[in-house]
């Protein structure tokens, strides 16, 4: 959905812009503690079902072991809009985190931290809403001018880095989320990889989970 159909619809716009640019100012980009230590790391990703959205969490820890597993469903009540997809997404995440028993040390999303035009992309929106360290994860950039493997924004500031993971894949772009500095999170994303995969593994199980869960809610949707 464009903005213009938005407002056809009685979308405040500017409302949720402003209310962007006031949430950017609460996300930090310093590390909140040692990462070296972190043991446990989250990831929480949504899917569509319908006029439906699932949100699958995970948990994993040093080894990189699957501990825990949540999903949470809900109605979207929010349309897609770029640049205002966690207006639509963030009740079901939440919803899927606060049935979380162990918290992560840092959480990975599937899309951009800071690297968005307000500074808040979902990754943000989501580690301001939970004060907890986040990085976001995306296969491409949407934001901002690529220069030697850095994103800048407008004014010169790095609000991402290309990274490749996996010889022979396409490389993903990592931003900060919250509480954290891109190099931190550049190096948590690179040791949360393993091959075969691009992706980090907390997102690689998460994916998976939801997937899981949203073949079974298909499933039983049809059968009844």
């Amino acid at each position: 959905m464009l903005e213009e159909e938005a407002k056809e619809r009685g979308i405040n716009i500017e409302a949720l812009r402003q209310e962007q640019k006031k949430l950017s100012k609460q996300v930090s980009c310093r590390d909140a503690f040692d990462f070296s230590a972190a043991t446990r790391f989250g990831a929480i990703v949504t899917y569509p079902i319908d006029d439906k959205l699932l949100a699958s969490a995970v948990l994993l820890n040093e080894n990189l072991d699957t501990i825990e597993k949540k999903f949470a469903i809900k109605k979207a009540k929010f349309p897609y809009i770029p640049g205002f997809r966690a207006f639509r997404e963030l009740p079901v995440m939440l919803e899927a985190y606060e049935k979380m028993e162990e918290q992560a040390d840092v959480f990975f999303i599937l899309g951009h931290g800071i690297a968005h035009p307000r500074g808040l992309g979902i990754a943000s929106h989501f580690g301001v809403m939970v004060e907890k360290p986040t990085i976001g994860i995306a296969k491409s950039i949407d934001y901002g001018n690529e220069k030697e493997n850095k994103v800048y924004d407008p004014k010169g500031k790095i609000i991402a880095e290309k990274v490749l993971t996996k010889k022979g894949a396409k490389p993903i772009y990592v931003s900060v989320g919250h509480m954290i500095s891109l190099e931190t999170a550049v190096k948590i994303t690179k040791k949360c990889t393993k091959e075969p995969h691009k992706f980090p593994e907390p997102l690689v199980e998460a994916r998976k989970f939801a997937k899981k869960i949203r073949k079974e809610f298909v499933e039983d949707e049809t059968t009844t």
